[in-house]
């Protein structure tokens, strides 16, 4: 069994059409997408169509449940921008996805954690400097909890990772398509960047008693996607989409 494995698409439909190009290529037998689909100042609703026009498996992020959860006025600047883009459709579209998804036994999909679509899962931020690190086996096992699966796939910190943990369970975070650094204030302020502007995801073929991860960073036109985040007044958007670090 092949599996893509995609997340954190960010409404940035160049990075996503960079993608599913591959995926003609590589031919997986089931596409996953993790979610935070459209949330930012590129192509929201194109995005939107073209994920709702899929056959794949969607789960929702924070940033989808946060177009849907509270009002306009006190959203974030990434959700507004977003949201301004989006009709009824989109938004029951995004309203109709769970948070969980178990496609294939022994295979489970989250956002976050399975309990929290906002909480870090292979990455722990130190307090109270902020440095980001990677989580501990017994960390990331209490996360977790009594799952039942051997194969999780998760999203939310945009560092494409695996990590094997002890009883044969293997976590997957693809890495973010459509954004590769940002800032956050959540617990404490940090940043996460993937170091390259890459649209990335992964593939994992799963079976037979193993597993073989491939984290996959795609060129695509960058260049284009930062200058649509500059002229929609987002200088921080711009600098991560065409570096890969996130402005300071």
């Amino acid at each position: 069994m092949r599996i893509a494995v995609l997340a954190d698409i960010h409404g940035n439909l160049r990075a996503l059409e960079a993608v599913e190009a591959d995926l003609r290529r590589k031919s997986p037998d089931l596409v996953v997408n993790l979610g935070d689909h459209l949330s930012g100042p590129l192509e929201a609703a194109a995005v939107a169509d073209l994920l709702m026009d899929r056959e794949w498996v969607h789960i929702r992020g924070n940033h989808d449940r946060q177009l849907l959860d509270r009002p306009f006025e006190v959203m974030g600047a990434s959700d507004r921008a977003a949201h301004a883009q989006l009709d009824a459709r989109h938004l029951r579209w995004l309203g109709s996805l769970p948070p969980t998804a178990e496609p294939l036994r022994g295979v489970l999909l989250c956002h976050g954690t399975p309990s929290n679509d906002s909480q870090y899962l292979l990455e722990e931020v130190r307090h109270p400097d902020g440095a980001v690190q990677l989580a501990s086996a017994r960390w990331i096992g209490g996360l977790l909890g009594d799952c039942g699966a051997s194969l999780v796939f998760c999203g939310h910190s945009h560092i494409p990772r695996a990590v094997s943990l002890p009883g044969s369970v293997t976590v997957v975070n693809p890495g973010s398509v459509g954004l590769p650094g940002y800032d956050d204030t959540v617990p404490v302020p940090h940043v996460m960047e993937a170091g390259s502007p890459h649209a990335r995801y992964a593939l994992v073929d799963w079976g037979n008693g193993g597993c073989r991860v491939e984290l996959i960073g795609l060129e695509y036109d960058w260049d284009g996607a930062a200058a649509t985040a500059a002229a929609a007044g987002r200088p921080d958007w711009a600098c991560a989409l065409a570096t890969g670090f996130a402005l300071r």
